[in-house]
């Protein structure tokens, strides 16, 4: 059997934090290993308890999430660390993913919806509500300024893995491309781990900002 996905909830609301533990505690393969109010406590909750996910609120008096994330990312860059706040602010949501967060949720997220965005950054993945896949490619939406370092990456893909990468930047799940390519989840896999190491990007949030930094996806 195993190991149990450990996870550490981060929130300054008692009752959003009871309320989280509450659906994790009813889930299978879940396991609550803490519970902090803020940044700083989170920072030193990870040290001991070395959870695999942070559940991470952004807004938070003496450390705020995304320093929070950038900090914990630094000492534990294993961690996985996904956002969930009521705000979805510009701000908010490129300086959580410029600190290193692999998902973006926002708190009005069903519950069932949850659970599967946690497992599935849990499993290296990553993973933007929809809202929040509109925000990133609005901003990203104008003429890319040109970058020769981009653009060499870029070449590097084969044609089938910048299909891959399209449809990434799309917020379709693995499962989706092997249906719009007509081939195996595996080999969608295995076209996503090599997108991901030729871009030099950490997951796929990452790639989503590079398809549209380099305007493969804007269309």
């Amino acid at each position: 059997m195993s190991e149990p996905l450990q996870v550490l909830i981060v929130d300054d609301d008692a009752l959003m934090r009871a309320g989280l533990r509450s659906i994790f505690d009813a889930a299978e393969g879940i396991e609550v290993v803490g519970e902090a109010g803020d940044g700083r406590e989170a920072i030193y909750l990870c040290r001991y308890r070395q959870p695999d996910l942070v559940l991470m609120d952004v807004r938070m008096p003496d450390l705020d999430g995304i320093a929070a994330t950038r900090e914990l990312l630094a000492l534990h860059p294993e961690l996985r660390v996904m956002v969930l706040t009521t705000f979805e602010q510009d701000d908010y949501i490129f300086g959580a993913l410029a600190a290193g967060a692999s998902g973006f949720l926002l708190k009005r997220t069903p519950p069932e919806e949850l659970l599967a965005a946690v497992r599935t950054v849990a499993a290296g993945d990553s993973l933007l509500s929809p809202s929040v896949t509109s925000r990133v490619i609005s901003r990203m939406a104008g003429a890319p300024a040109p970058d020769p370092e981009r653009e060499r990456r870029l070449e590097e893909l084969t044609r089938r893995e910048r299909e891959v990468l399209v449809l990434i930047a799309r917020g379709r799940s693995n499962g989706e491309i092997a249906a719009e390519l007509v081939i195996e989840e595996s080999t969608v896999k295995t076209h996503v781990k090599r997108v991901l190491r030729k871009l030099g990007a950490r997951d796929r949030v990452q790639a989503v900002i590079f398809a549209y930094e380099v305007g493969l996806a804007s269309d």
